[in-house]
C-alpha cells in the first residue's frame, strides 16, 4: 500500500506536494470539481456514483445520502454499515432551515456498571460483547426519509442489494485497513465467515481490486426495503441479533432493539469571523471544534501565515483547553445536562484563551466548567441536490470494523461504541443501561448571512474537531480553495484528558504529531516552545466537502487519503 501522507519531512518546501501543478496552488492535489445542478462526495467513488444516480433519477439529497451510505456499508465496512450509528444535518431550502438528527444507540438495558466491576473491568474492551450498543443507522435512514425523501426507500436501497449480490472490486485504502482488522476481529463469531475469503485455506480480508460479495447484507438490506425500519428493530433481523447475543456472552436483546429511537434535535453554532459554524450537541463532540474557533479567533490567524510555528501552537493550545471540556462534561443529555451554551460563549473563551501564552506550550489543562451532576473509524459524506438540499452526514462502526460481532446470516458486524463510557461513578459519562455513549462522529455545516455556504465533515476519532477547526482556518484565514483546504498539511495533538475509560489527565503537554509539508524551522520553534514534536503515519482522518458557488451550482472536494471522489452533474 502507498504511504498515506507521512511525518513532518524536513527538507520538503510548502509547495512539495504539488510543484508540477500549473495552477499555483501549493497544497491540492488535484482539482475542486464544479457542477451546474447537483455534487455528492463520498469516500468511495462507486458510492458518490450511486449518490449521482438517485438525485438524477428525481430522489432528493436525503434519498442519494441514504443510497450512498447503504452502499458503503457494503464497499466500506471497514467504517461503517447498519450495525453502527450515524448522525446528520440537513439544510431544508423550503424552510430555509437546518435540522440535526442524533441517531445513536443505547447501552444493553440488562448490561450494570457492577456486572463490569464482577469481572474485574477497568476499562471497557474494545472488541466482543460487552462494548456492543444498539445500532442507531437504519432508524436514522427512515427519520430522514419520512421528512426528506421523495422515492421510496426501496429504491433507494436497490443499488446496494445490486453490488452486494453482483459484486464490487475492493478498493486500496479499504483493502489496507480490512486486513489489517481481520487477525484481531476473526476470534468474533461471525466475522470470519461473513468478512473473509478463504486463500487454500487461511482466512484474510478480500485484496485491493478484487471481486467481493456479501449476499447475507443483500437479504438483510431488501428485508429492510420490504418491511421498513420495524423488519430491523422487531422483526427477524432483531431476533437474529437477540440468539446470537445469548449464545455468545453478550446483553443486547431483542428489547433494546425494539425500544431503540433517535431523536431531531437542534444544531448550535458560533460565528468565526462573519461564518456561522454548526455542529450537533452531545453526546457527540461536535462544541469542540466550536470552542476551538472561539479560542481561535482573537488571533490574526492571516498574518502569522500557514504552516508557521504561530498557526500550530496556537491550534494545539485552544485543542487542549477545548479537549479538557469535552473529557469532563460531554455526554449523553439525558443523564448530564452539558452546559452548552456556556461553552461555546465567546465569553467563556475570552476567560479560557488568557491561559494561551505564546511562548510555551501548556503542560496540564483542567476544565473551565466541573461537572454538577444530576441523578442521572466512520465514513462521512455529503450530498447537494438541485433544490438546494444540503446533507452533511457521519455514520460509524467505531474501531474501524467494530466488535467483531456478526450474527449469522445478517452480514454486517455490530458497532463497538460502548467502549466510550467510563467505569466509574460520578462521571457525566459513566456507564448505566440505557444509556448513549460520548460520540466521536460528528457532521458540520456552515452559513453565511442566513444562507448555505459548506457541508462538510473530517472522520477520525479525536482528530474530528481538529480537523474541523482546520479546514475553516484553511479557508477562511488562509484563503484556500476547498480542495487546497483539504490537502493541505494537517496537525494532529494528542494526549489529552479522554472522556472515556481511566486515562489521566494530561500531566506532560501530549503529542504533536504534524504531517508532511511543514517547515523543518517550523518544527524546531516548536520544540523550543516545549511541544513534543512526533512522527505519526495516517491519523490525520478523512475529508470530504461542498460548497455553494456564488455563480450558480456546487462545488466539490474529496479526501486524497483515501479512495474517496467528489463528483456531479
Amino acid at each position: 500500500m502507498r504511504k498515506l501522507l507521512l511525518g513532518f519531512a524536513l527538507t520538503l518546501p510548502l509547495t512539495a506536494m504539488c510543484a508540477d501543478r500549473i495552477t499555483g496552488q501549493p497544497f491540492a492535489t488535484r482539482s475542486e470539481v464544479y457542477a451546474p445542478h447537483a455534487m455528492a462526495a463520498t469516500s468511495h467513488p462507486l458510492a458518490t456514483q450511486v449518490a449521482l444516480d438517485v438525485m438524477k433519477a428525481g430522489g432528493s439529497a436525503v434519498d442519494a445520502a441514504i443510497a450512498a451510505n447503504a452502499a458503503l456499508g457494503l464497499m466500506e465496512p471497514t467504517g461503517n454499515g447498519v450495525g453502527g450509528d450515524l448522525f446528520a444535518i440537513v439544510w431544508d431550502p423550503k424552510t430555509k432551515k437546518l435540522y440535526g438528527y442524533n441517531g445513536s444507540g443505547r447501552s444493553p438495558k440488562s448490561l450494570t456498571l457492577a456486572e463490569f466491576r464482577k469481572r474485574g473491568l477497568t476499562e471497557i474492551p474494545a472488541h466482543g460483547p460487552l462494548p456492543v450498543t444498539v445500532p442507531g443507522t437504519v432508524d436514522a435512514w427512515f427519520a430522514l426519509h419520512g421528512r426528506f425523501g421523495r422515492r421510496p426507500i426501496a429504491d433507494d436501497l436497490a443499488p446496494a442489494i445490486r453490488y452486494a449480490r453482483e459484486g464490487h472490486p475492493v478498493h486500496e485504502v479499504i483493502a489496507y485497513y480490512w486486513g489489517r482488522s481481520v487477525p484481531t476481529l476473526s476470534k468474533w463469531p461471525g466475522f470470519a465467515e461473513q468478512f473473509t475469503v478463504d486463500d487454500n485455506g487461511k482466512r484474510r480480508g478480500p485484496r485491493t481490486g478484487e471481486m467481493w460479495k456479501n449476499v447475507n447484507l443483500a437479504s438483510t438490506l431488501e428485508k429492510i426495503a420490504r418491511g421498513g425500519r420495524d423488519a430491523f428493530y422487531q422483526g427477524d433481523i432483531a431476533r437474529t441479533i437477540d440468539a446470537y447475543f445469548k449464545a455468545n456472552g453478550g446483553f443486547l436483546s431483542y428489547d433494546d432493539l425494539a425500544s431503540h429511537h433517535g431523536e431531531w434535535v437542534e444544531p448550535v453554532s458560533t460565528n468565526y469571523r462573519g461564518y456561522d459554524v454548526w455542529e450537533l450537541p452531545p453526546n457527540g463532540q461536535g462544541i469542540a471544534a466550536l470552542q476551538i474557533l472561539n479560542l481561535l479567533e482573537p488571533y490574526d490567524l492571516k498574518q502569522y501565515g500557514f504552516g508557521s510555528p504561530e498557526h500550530v501552537h496556537l491550534f494545539a493550545e485552544a485543542k487542549k483547553l477545548a479537549f479538557a471540556d469535552r473529557a469532563a462534561s460531554y455526554a449523553d443529555p439525558d443523564f448530564y445536562k452539558t452546559p452548552v451554551a456556556k461553552l461555546i460563549s465567546k465569553d467563556y473563551a475570552r476567560e479560557r484563551g488568557k491561559l494561551i501564552a505564546m511562548d510555551k506550550a501548556m503542560k496540564a489543562a483542567e476544565p473551565g466548567v466541573i461537572p454538577q451532576l444530576n441523578e442521572g473509524d466512520t465514513i462521512y459524506m455529503t450530498v447537494a441536490d438541485a433544490d438546494g438540499m444540503m446533507v452533511s452526514l457521519i455514520q460509524s462502526n467505531y474501531r474501524g470494523m467494530g466488535s467483531g460481532m456478526a450474527p449469522p446470516d445478517l452480514g454486517f458486524i455490530l458497532q463497538d461504541r460502548g467502549e466510550q463510557f467510563v467505569l466509574k461513578d460520578g462521571h457525566p459519562n459513566s456507564f448505566a443501561p440505557g444509556k448513549r455513549p460520548f460520540h466521536t462522529i460528528i457532521p458540520a455545516f456552515v452559513t453565511r448571512n442566513g444562507k448555505p455556504w459548506l457541508s462538510f465533515g473530517v472522520m477520525g476519532g479525536a482528530m474530528q474537531p481538529q480537523g474541523h477547526a482546520q479546514i475553516l482556518m484553511n479557508l477562511i484565514d488562509f484563503g484556500m480553495n476547498l480542495q487546497e483546504a483539504g490537502d493541505a498539511p494537517r496537525i494532529q495533538h494528542d494526549g489529552s484528558t479522554e472522556p472515556a475509560g481511566q486515562a489521566t489527565a494530561m500531566t506532560d503537554g501530549g503529542e504533536l504529531d504534524l504531517e508532511s509539508g511543514f517547515a523543518y524551522e517550523t518544527v524546531r520553534a516548536l520544540m523550543r516552545k516545549g511541544h513534543s514534536v512526533r512522527y505519526a503515519d495516517g491519523p490525520y482522518g478523512g475529508y470530504q466537502a461542498i460548497m455553494v458557488n456564488p455563480h450558480g451550482g456546487y462545488i466539490g472536494a474529496s479526501e486524497s487519503r483515501k479512495d474517496g471522489q467528489a463528483a456531479g452533474y
